[in-house]
Formats: C-alpha cells, structure tokens, sequence
C-alpha cells in the first residue's frame, strides 16, 4: 500500500475534524482534529500556506496518524488517542525525540518538524513529520516488490534494518539518557501487570499466571540497545521500487533503550507464516505467502549478524504476546466505555482475541 494513496478531505465531519475550537467544546469526546488549531500551529513553524486538507493514515489503533496539506506541500502530524491517557502512555514528545536522536545516526525514520508539548492545542501534545512516498506492506505485496527475489529481499532488509537499530551506540550521548537499560526486562513485567488492572473490566487469570512465570524466569540481558517496541514489517515502509530497501521505519511510540531481544521475540511472535494461528496482531498476513521468510529464517539471519546467544528467545516471544494482550485490552476497554466511536472489527473483535494472545503466550512458555 502506497501512503499517498488516501483520499483527502476539506469538510470537517464534526466528529473526528472540526473547524475549530467552539466546535471541539460542543462535542461530548473531543476530536482528532481541529482544523482552525492546526492550521495556526503550521503558520507558526512556516509549514505550508493557504487552506488546509487532510486524511487519517492507518487505522490508528493506539496513537493517530495524519496526513496534511498546504499549498503543495505535504506534512505528517502524529498525535495520542482521545484523553484520558493511561500514566506514560502515548508520550509525543518522547517519540519525536528519539526519531530526531536516531536521524543523526543513521537511522532511517521521517525528519521531525515541528513538536507541541502545550495541549491546549489538540487536547493532548503532538507533532509534524516530513510526508515520505513509499510503500507499506500488509496484506498484499507491491508489483514492484511481488517476484521472488524480492520477496526475499523484503524478508532480509526487515531483519537487517533491526539489527543495524541494535547495532547504534546507547553509550554516549543523547542516546545515554533517554532510557535505563538496566532492570529493562524486569520493569516491563512489573508495569504491565500494573497496566492490567487499570485497563479491564473482566477476569482472565492467565494474564497473572503468565506475568509470574515471566518474573520467575528472567533471562539475564546481554546487550543494551535502542528498542523499536513495535517492530514488524506494518511498520516499515519500503522504497517503490525494486531492489526492496527501507526507507523508514515509523511509530516509534513504544521505544525504549533495553534488552535488544526484546524486538526480535516480537517480531517473530506476531510474524505470519503458512501454518501460523490466527491472532489479533496479525497485521502483515502477506508474509504467509511463498518466498517470505519463514520465523526460522529471520532467527537465523539475526543470528548470523550478532553474537548474542537467542537460547531464551521463547521467553521473549512469551513477553510480547503477554504484553500485546494487556495493550489490546486497553483498547477493547476504551471501546466498551465508547471512547472509540466508529471501531466497528478490531476492538469487538478483542473479547476472544485477547485471550487467544494469552493462549499463544503459554505455547511460547512451554518451549
């Protein structure tokens, strides 16, 4: 799927846009968007002139991603859900933050514009990012990207854009602070079986089951590096054309410095492969298909790029459905409450999905 490839509106729909902060204040669940406030806020920064249209990129599960233009020219505003916000959740102006710290490293991610930390604006803090023309692949393959080499090459540039991630130096600089690697795993586990009880409103005993058997098999970290938190192919988006390349890895809001492990037990845990169940983080189903790599291989090309041993892997893979439940409860909580007008398939579909999560979660303990 082409990112350009979305429809652009002018007319607020008064739901999820509206023209300007009177109309925001009328609404019983405030707006994604206010059109009267954006606009101000990219006369501020010099972004753009002239009237302003938009479109909703995704399906903003969790944080909201638009795309913006003016005049000609082409911006991307990223912004949390509707408030109220879980403590340290959907934190902007942290996100934008290790995009710009890991631009000047190498890594590829969208340029930072502009960021706003008062929420007076939208109701929560935000920022803008440069609009980059590429492809993201879920669940269909480009023509470009569609023989079987390239396939292949997909399959290897995901593998190797996260090992060239956990690969950057957290020692020095910027990077030094941003997070405490140390502890990382074990601090997980505790705040998200804290994220639990605030986030649900039944009882699904696995989900404690599963937290302390986390807690009583930590592996010993072996490396501190900059984690993604989310990575999967969903999340890359690809040069148009042919040999596959990343040109960017996007939603950066789950980073963290950390056990480096921790992506690869997440990418191979919600990795689809011919033969895989059926599971609610199945996001990118076109990795079923013929000259994909199978969950084996990305292992293995990992490997063959690192010294870190993988023999716990399981546990990781373990750590990340565990994780992905407790966040997709959250979700299908907030739609309980009606905090996700519109949702219509994926937050219904949470109330057997999150326990197949949990289920997926233990096959991974058992290994």
């Amino acid at each position: 799927m082409s990112v350009a490839a979305v429809s652009l509106q002018t007319v607020p729909d008064g739901r999820e846009v509206v023209a300007t902060a009177a109309d925001a204040a009328a609404l019983a669940s405030p707006p994604l968007l206010i059109v009267d406030a954006v606009t101000a806020f990219l006369d501020e920064h010099n972004l753009g002139s002239g009237h302003l249209s938009w479109a909703q990129i995704g399906d903003g599960q969790s944080n909201v991603t638009y795309r913006l233009e003016r005049g000609g020219e082409v911006f991307v505003l990223r912004r949390g859900p509707r408030p109220p916000l879980p403590r340290s959740t959907h934190d902007m102006i942290r996100e934008a933050r290790i995009q710009q710290l890991l631009q000047d490293r190498g890594i590829p991610v969208p340029a930072v514009l502009a960021v706003c930390a008062d929420e007076s604006v939208l109701g929560v803090p935000f920022y803008v990012m440069t609009f980059l023309e590429g492809l993201v692949i879920t669940g269909s393959t480009p023509p470009a990207l569609d023989s079987p080499d390239q396939r292949r090459a997909t399959s290897n540039a995901v593998v190797d854009t996260l090992v060239q991630l956990h690969q950057v130096d957290v020692t020095t600089g910027d990077l030094a602070s941003f997070g405490r690697a140390d502890g990382y795993l074990r601090r997980q586990v505790e705040r998200f079986s804290a994220l639990w009880e605030i986030n649900t409103t039944r009882s699904l005993p696995d989900v404690s089951l599963l937290g302390n058997w986390l807690a009583d098999n930590l592996p010993a970290s072996q490396q501190a590096s900059v984690l993604h938190g989310d990575y999967r192919p969903g999340n890359l988006m690809f040069q148009a054309s042919a040999p596959a390349r990343v040109a960017a890895v996007l939603d950066w809001e789950m980073a963290a410095i950390g056990d480096p492990l921790a992506d690869l037990g997440y990418l191979t845990a919600t990795y689809s492969e011919p033969g895989s169940p059926p599971s609610p983080l199945e996001l990118t189903p076109v990795t079923r298909n013929p000259g994909y790599l199978r969950r084996a291989d990305l292992i293995a090309r990992y490997q063959e790029q690192t010294d870190l041993s993988l023999d716990a892997l399981p546990w990781y893979q373990a750590l990340a459905l565990w994780k992905a439940s407790i966040f997709c409860e959250a979700i299908y909580t907030r739609w309980l409450k009606g905090e996700r007008p519109g949702d219509t398939r994926f937050a219904p579909s949470l109330e057997a999905g999150v326990p197949l999560l949990l289920a997926q979660a233990r096959g991974f303990t058992e290994r």
